[in-house]
């Protein structure tokens, strides 16, 4: 069941069932192909990663931002998994659903691993691909041994939530793990941040999806050999400064995909679409629109 959608460029938050998941999702603008945004993991959620994409874009296209099962206002199933695999099979039945066979991904972090991993499987319904810090371009895990053991022990990430969400400033002295420079973000994104820790389970599906992702050896999804099947124009932004995910992941990905750019971005962490927000509007619009 989908409730009634009408064409605007205000966002509305929407719901629809798909498969017995309740997903929320955040929509504005109008167009026959539209963009979908994926956010990434730990607290993450549609409005936290891109409100500040969602109105621009919808000046002349449809818009559309996920949450993923788990986090945001979607639904949170006790038993799911929360692999990349999981996701992405939640985004195509989400399209489904919607009746959408052609559609420009735009993902961050762990979205954009859910979203290359729905190009390489269904290329012929993704128009343009656009990936952010990307998850799923490498193997190799950050601090190595010690993500390992994070991955392992979850008590860790709980306590680590626990503790964040008792006191704003240490909350938004925690998001220095993630961007360059705190204090580049807007008010709004600190406040989306420290209300998204006050769930009860929060973190929850971030902590699954690392269980299954990660083990001595690295990151189980890694594409990076597949990437010179990716028939698809695809863009790469990448912060210069990204503390998760290394910047040579993209480097090294531009020149596999056979039609590909890279932009990698100074003074920029793992959030150039909230770092820099104006640049990053600007540059992926351009992109959409065909321009160089």
């Amino acid at each position: 069941m989908i409730t009634e959608h009408r064409d605007t460029l205000e966002p509305l938050d929407m719901w629809i069932d798909v498969d017995g998941r309740h997903l929320h999702y955040i929509t504005a603008g109008s167009g026959s192909t539209p963009v979908v945004f994926l956010h990434g993991g730990i607290v993450d959620s549609a409005a936290l990663s891109w409100g500040g994409a969602i109105a621009p874009f919808a000046d002349d296209r449809r818009v559309i931002a996920l949450d993923l099962p788990g986090y945001g206002s979607s639904s949170r199933p006790e038993t799911a998994a929360y692999t990349t695999a999981y996701h992405t099979d939640v985004l195509g039945d989400f399209l489904d659903a919607l009746n959408i066979s052609s559609v420009t991904l735009v993902g961050v972090s762990m979205g954009g691993g859910i979203a290359l991993r729905y190009a390489l499987y269904n290329q012929s319904r993704v128009r343009k691909l656009v990936l952010v810090d990307s998850y799923g371009l490498g193997s190799e895990l950050p601090n190595s041994y010690l993500t390992y053991i994070l991955s392992r022990v979850p008590q860790l990430n709980e306590l680590s939530i626990s503790l964040l969400k008792r006191n704003r400033r240490i909350a938004t002295l925690a998001l220095g793990g993630i961007v360059h420079d705190v204090d580049a973000l807007s008010r709004s994104v600190v406040d989306e941040f420290y209300r998204l820790l006050q769930r009860p389970d929060a973190g929850r599906a971030f902590r699954r999806w690392r269980r299954n992702e990660v083990d001595r050896s690295g990151f189980h999804t890694d594409f990076s050999q597949r990437l010179g099947d990716l028939d698809v124009p695809t863009l790469l932004v990448h912060g210069a400064e990204d503390p998760i995910f290394p910047t040579n992941w993209s480097r090294q990905a531009v020149d596999r995909i056979p039609d590909a750019a890279l932009d990698v971005r100074p003074d920029c962490g793992h959030w150039p679409q909230r770092e820099a927000t104006d640049w990053f509007n600007h540059r992926v619009r351009s992109f959409l629109n065909g321009e160089p």
